[in-house]
């Protein structure tokens, strides 16, 4: 569990007081590189074997998983990609942005959290294989406790970080919200250099 010391963001500066009672509730630890914060909630008991459900799953994985997550201003969920699909959910807290950026090029911003007539969603579908990024509207003091499901269940070697100017490059359209949703080789946001 966290202690004291570490309710603070990846920039120094103190988490907002919810933020801190659900990392606490939920005894959350940071996302290694993609910066938000998780913990466990609920696997499988049922292992899939390796390539039996896709070549791309080259040793086996957990037939599902989730987690819990808390993403603040400083500790937003920087750009990455999954072998597998993930679906979003929303459960408390201010909205929450996301970028998916397609690989054929187009890109697509969404906004997870309960006001439907502003056009949110309570949860939401990424695609295997698309770059996401999020982090929760409402300036510095704006966090957000959300969840998150695979099938098959996550594993690191699923994982791949996204790089800003690789992005940018890619998705000039995005070039801003890429450089907001990711952070440099020493981990620092573009506001923070």
């Amino acid at each position: 569990m966290p202690t004291e010391d570490t309710f603070i963001s990846s920039t120094g500066r103190p988490l907002p007081p919810a933020a801190v009672a659900w990392i606490r509730h939920f005894k959350m630890e940071r996302i290694p590189q993609e910066g938000a914060w998780f913990a466990p909630a609920f696997q499988s008991d049922e292992t899939i074997a390796a390539g039996s459900f896709s070549a791309r799953y080259p040793t086996p994985r957990l037939a599902y998983n989730s987690i819990y997550g808390v993403q603040t201003t400083d500790d937003f969920s920087g750009l990455h990609r999954l072998r597998s699909d993930e679906l979003w959910h929303h459960y408390e807290g201010s909205p929450v942005q996301s970028l998916m950026l397609y690989p054929d090029g187009h890109g697509e911003i969404s906004v997870l959290g309960h006001d439907l007539a502003a056009g949110q969603r309570p949860q939401w579908r990424v695609p295997r294989g698309v770059w996401q990024g999020s982090r929760p509207l409402g300036g510095d003091a704006a966090c957000a406790l959300i969840g998150n499901s695979m099938a098959p269940g996550f594993d690191y070697g699923d994982f791949e970080i996204g790089y800003r100017e690789e992005l940018q490059a890619q998705y000039l359209a995005f070039s801003d919200l890429i450089a907001e949703l990711t952070r440099d080789e020493h981990g620092r946001r573009r506001d923070e250099r």
